[in-house]
């Protein structure tokens, strides 16, 4: 959710409950804002923990989770796909990684949490002769930058 709309809400809540309710409907809403974010704490708080188990930057298949990328996804929503924290790319700002166990390698990069383009890239063993040493995948350079395309 939007960080103002939340702000709005809650405030909208204060003043009604104040109006409605008096003092009372202002502890009520206080009390509902509290266990809102309790709950958005709870989430944020089991995501960790089922990352927690896994190594950083690790996947079982890197193919499989960039067919279910989406641009404008949270790095909340991202976290519970990988099952794992992502490795840091050097150099570049909200950009991580995940690897497979075969090589291919991940690249997303946010922009304020939200996702913006991912690259797939294949390692350069799995050139085919068909393909040959110019082509995308012999290179490394991944399908589906930025477009959800597979």
């Amino acid at each position: 959710m939007n960080p103002v709309v939340g702000v709005l809400l809650a405030l909208a809540a204060l003043v009604g409950g104040g109006v409605l309710l008096g003092w009372k409907g202002v502890i009520l809403a206080l009390t509902v804002i509290v266990f809102w974010l309790l709950l958005q704490f709870s989430r944020l708080m089991r995501v960790m923990q089922a990352a927690n188990g896994a190594p950083v930057g690790r996947i079982d298949s890197a193919v499989m989770l960039q067919s279910r990328l989406r641009q404008g996804m949270k790095l909340m929503e991202v976290l519970p796909l990988t099952r794992s924290l992502g490795a840091k790319i050097e150099g570049r700002e909200e950009a991580w990684a995940w690897t497979d166990v075969g090589g291919i390698r991940l690249e997303l990069q946010f922009s304020q949490g939200v996702l913006q383009q991912w690259t797939l890239r294949r390692p350069a063993e799995t050139c085919t002769e068909a393909e040959g040493p110019g082509t995308s995948a012999g290179t490394g350079a991944g399908t589906g930058a930025g477009t959800g395309a597979a």
